[in-house]
């Protein structure tokens, strides 16, 4: 029999535990078990299936090293026949017909902030899923919990994107972005001059949740009026559920914030600005009830997971499923458009 790629299938494991939102340090051992024998001739790698010492390798263990030996021999390890067994469910029609629509996420994290991997790992699964782009939306400084970028790190980070972009496979490409502070007083946390520089800016709120309702009003309206400001990311700020990812496992569920959610998304239509879908699990925001309104409004949308890990990227179902219930066209999805359309829609606000 054939051996498979053990790394191959080791990441692939990785990919759906992350998928179904499973425990870091789950889903952590089976990259660093990837990451271990990746760095070993094959020859190696075989010998040490064949003699049991797979384990003794800083990052494999006793899972990992059956995974290993199975994938070795042939055969789809036990451990990713199961997962893949479960894995997802069957879309709607209407929601089926959304995802294939869109050709890319514009609101994702790597570990610059608070993501789990590096940006180029995030990539090759967009490749993989069959993105054309993503967009990279680490946070800005203020969000010092999730190792914001100051004006250095996010400057080392163009650099760095540019880079990736020249090795990256034909047909995709990193757009620039960042999923910026809306400050207390509404304007954005990061240079204008830096934020004139990216391709997409995801302007969100995380701070004083609680603010009543007159206060939160203005203040998402003047980020509205910003013209660096291009989405409106998770406009409520609700969690359902604690996360269980590095970046939000161990918190409390949260109630969605309280605003003038007519006047918001009147002023996201007046400008042009999308409201965002967040596919997260835990945040699934905007409520079914706000989307409509929206809807209502005018808005245009995008669909996009908030990734912190290259398997959250197919969380894109759920924000299809939710637009499709809510009746929200293709035509309103901004990420629905090529990457040059979607970049010449941005600029057009600046």
């Amino acid at each position: 029999m054939t051996a498979r790629e053990p790394t191959a299938d080791l990441r692939r494991i990785a990919f759906l535990l992350e998928r179904a939102n499973e425990s870091t340090y789950r889903v952590r051992s089976f990259r660093s078990a990837a990451a271990a024998i990746g760095r070993l001739d094959p020859a190696e790698v075989a010998e040490r299936a064949g003699n049991g010492t797979l384990t003794k390798l800083s990052g494999v263990g006793d899972v990992t090293a059956r995974c290993i030996a199975e994938s070795l021999r042939g055969e789809e390890p036990v451990y990713l026949r199961r997962l893949n067994d479960t894995a997802g469910r069957d879309l709607g029609e209407e929601a089926a017909a959304l995802r294939a629509a869109l050709r890319g996420d514009c609101h994702l994290h790597s570990d610059w902030s608070d993501g789990g991997s590096p940006i180029e790992e995030m990539a090759l699964a967009a490749v993989e899923l069959g993105h054309e782009y993503m967009v990279l939306t680490d946070h800005s400084p203020r969000l010092t919990v999730a190792r914001g970028l100051t004006a250095d790190r996010l400057r080392k980070q163009l650099d760095h994107v540019e880079a990736l972009n020249a090795a990256l496979p034909d047909g995709f490409r990193i757009l620039t972005g960042i999923e910026v502070d809306i400050n207390e007083d509404g304007s954005l946390d990061q240079d204008d001059d830096l934020l004139a520089r990216l391709d997409v800016v995801v302007g969100s709120v995380h701070s004083k949740l609680r603010d009543d309702s007159a206060r939160m009003t203005r203040r998402m309206l003047r980020a509205i009026e910003n013209p660096h400001l291009d989405i409106l990311g998770h406009c409520t700020g609700r969690k359902l559920t604690a996360g269980a990812d590095r970046a939000h496992r161990g918190g409390r569920t949260r109630p969605p914030s309280d605003f003038d959610a007519a006047a918001v998304f009147a002023a996201c239509a007046e400008h042009d600005k999308a409201v965002e879908i967040n596919s997260r699990p835990e945040r699934l925001d905007p409520p079914k009830r706000l989307l409509r309104l929206a809807l209502e409004a005018g808005c245009r949308f995008v669909i996009d997971t908030d990734a912190h890990a290259p398997g959250q990227l197919s969380w894109q179902d759920n924000g299809c499923e939710r637009a499709a219930l809510c009746g929200v066209p293709a035509e309103r999805i901004l990420n629905t458009l090529p990457a040059d359309d979607l970049v010449a829609w941005a600029a057009a606000h600046g």
